[in-house]
C-alpha cells in the first residue's frame, strides 16, 4: 500500500514541478493588419463615444457648488470616471486587437474638438481643486494623469 502512495506522491510532485518551471506562454502579438483598425461592431462604439462625451460635458458643466454636495460630486466624478475609463481602455485595446491601424484609428476617434474641450475643462477642475486623481479608478486615472500633467492645483475647492 505504501508503494501506491509513493507513486501517487511522485506523480503529483512531477506535475507541480512541470507546472512551476514551465516557460511562460508567449503573449499574443498584435496582428499585422492593413484592415480598417476596428471590428464589425464599431458602429455601437461610435454611438457610445458620443454618449460618453455628452455625459462628461454635462458633468463638467455642473455648477461649481453642486460639485461639493454628496450627490452632485458623485455625478461629477462618475461622468468623468466613465469617460476617461472608456477612452483609456480603448486606447489600449484597439492597438492590441487591430495593430497599428487600430492605434491610428482610435487615436483619431478620441481627438475631436469635444475631447479637447473635456480635457481643458478637466484641467481647470483639477487646478481649482474639484478633482483629485484619487477620485478616479485606476484605468481612468492613467488618462487623467496625462491630461493634468502640467497643471498645478491653485485652489482647494469644497473646503469646509
Amino acid at each position: 500500500m505504501s508503494r501506491i502512495w509513493f507513486v501517487v506522491w511522485a506523480i503529483i510532485v512531477v506535475q507541480v514541478a512541470a507546472w512551476a518551471f514551465a516557460p511562460d506562454p508567449k503573449a499574443p502579438q498584435a496582428p499585422a493588419s492593413d484592415g480598417p483598425g476596428y471590428g464589425s461592431s464599431e458602429k455601437y462604439s461610435v454611438d457610445a463615444r458620443v454618449s460618453q462625451r455628452a455625459d462628461a460635458i454635462a458633468a463638467l458643466e455642473r455648477p461649481y457648488g453642486a460639485r461639493c454636495t454628496d450627490d452632485g460630486r458623485k455625478q461629477f466624478i462618475g461622468g468623468l470616471n466613465e469617460y476617461y475609463y472608456q477612452r483609456q481602455n480603448q486606447m489600449e485595446r484597439y492597438p492590441e486587437t487591430f495593430g497599428k491601424p487600430g492605434a491610428d484609428y482610435i487615436a483619431r476617434q478620441w481627438s475631436t474638438g469635444e475631447d479637447q474641450r473635456i480635457d481643458r475643462l478637466t484641467q481647470e477642475a483639477y487646478a481649482q481643486g474639484y478633482l483629485k486623481l484619487s477620485d478616479l479608478n485606476n484605468v481612468a486615472r492613467k488618462m487623467v494623469e496625462a491630461v493634468v500633467r502640467n497643471e498645478r492645483v491653485i485652489a482647494k475647492a469644497c473646503a469646509g
